[in-house]
């Protein structure tokens, strides 16, 4: 691989799917050969504290922009040249395609002879406007290859591009570390510290915002109930959606049947996936396409921990699922098909088996975090 620079918004310790994408991905990547050029996470002592930790602990060179929020400006296109040049990178990878793939002619005529940009959810949004849709052309045009999560954001994407960079478009969807997200993940240490062992449990690992449909399964809720007395649902995961959801919970008289449990450290989340028997996330589209599901890893790690997964049909959703196979697909927002799945999967442990281990089966398969590093290696 040649000497690479990162250039990218997204990176730890600022949480979030992305940051874990490129994190993951650098980590797999040949140290010596890496130089990532991030924003600033937090502005502040303690935003400086726990970003300067989070740096010293890396492998390889972490520069930080004084941002909070790295834009193809002239300055930042100036250090991401300086730095191609200081450090001897000879490729370049753009965590995000929008906005900041449009310095790639700048850091060609630096001295970079490969330059990749990866597209998430937000590009396939910026395909439906006119004034992004035809900055995305531009960064089409600029850079070698954009990569694509799966079907979904690539049909989108491709329309807004020249044929020529839509031919060049190769997938890359983030991976899952099958070793961290396995059946034994301390599942059973979580239900216990919740007074949940003899209950079954629905669970839902994500933020909370209204895409993710958090508010469908509490809605569902009453209908689950109906069939499956001492169910509970477990949301798993902080957001601005918290105050809401509880308030819809108490409204909808299902309160005592919702655990809430906030934000929960990375290191725990495989234990919270294990407390579940199903996992349940009906995400769906918002604002007219602009507030899209672009795959939703959390359907991955949750098979990798052997369960059958609910899913919404929000943009990429349905490729992180086997329809039939590793789980379901509903129609994000219905709350009635919500609950007929998760009934259905709650009523009948060989199904919940079945579709675990199929599940676990097709991450190590597909997903496996070394496989898409090393696609990611080709590309660079």
């Amino acid at each position: 691989m040649d000497k690479t620079l990162i250039v990218t918004n997204d990176f730890p310790p600022r949480p979030g799917g992305i940051q874990a994408f490129l994190h993951n991905m650098a980590l797999r990547l040949d140290p010596e050969q890496v130089v990532v050029y991030a924003s600033t996470w937090k502005r502040g002592v303690e935003g400086a504290a726990a970003t300067a930790a989070f740096d010293a602990e890396q492998p390889f060179t972490v520069v930080r922009d004084r941002t909070t929020m790295l834009l193809p400006t002239p300055r930042v296109t100036r250090r991401a040249a300086e730095l191609l040049r200081t450090h001897g990178c000879s490729s370049v990878w753009f965590g995000a395609a929008a906005p900041l793939g449009l310095m790639a002619p700048a850091l060609r005529r630096a001295g970079a002879r490969r330059l990749v940009a990866t597209t998430h959810g937000h590009e396939a949004g910026w395909a439906q406007l006119p004034a992004s849709r035809q900055l995305l052309r531009r960064i089409g045009e600029g850079t070698d290859t954009l990569t694509y999560l799966g079907e979904y954001t690539r049909s989108r994407i491709a329309a807004a591009l020249t044929p020529a960079a839509a031919a060049r478009m190769v997938q890359l969807p983030p991976g899952v570390d099958e070793k961290t997200f396995h059946p034994d993940s301390g599942g059973d240490r979580v239900r216990a510290r919740l007074g949940l062992t003899d209950r079954p449990v629905v669970v839902c690992v994500s933020r909370l915002v209204p895409r993710k449909g958090q508010d469908t399964l509490i809605l569902a809720m009453p209908a689950i109930l109906a069939e499956v007395p001492d169910a509970v649902l477990l949301v798993v995961g902080g957001g601005p959606y918290a105050g809401e959801l509880k308030k819809l919970a108490a409204d909808t008289g299902v309160l005592d049947s919702v655990r809430f449990t906030g934000p929960v450290p990375w290191e725990e989340l495989p234990a919270h996936y294990g407390a579940g028997d199903v996992f349940a996330m009906p995400c769906r589209t918002r604002r007219g396409g602009l507030d899209v599901e672009g795959l939703g890893i959390v359907y991955l790690e949750a098979s990798a921990t052997g369960l059958p997964v609910v899913a919404g049909d929000s943009g990429g959703a349905p490729d992180a699922v086997l329809d039939g196979e590793t789980g379901w697909v509903v129609r994000g927002g219905s709350a009635e098909e919500s609950a007929e799945r998760i009934v259905a999967l709650l009523g009948d442990a060989e199904l919940r088996r079945r579709m675990g281990e199929r599940g676990r089966a097709w991450v190590e398969e597909k997903w496996r975090w070394d496989l898409l590093a090393e696609k990611l290696r080709e590309l660079l």
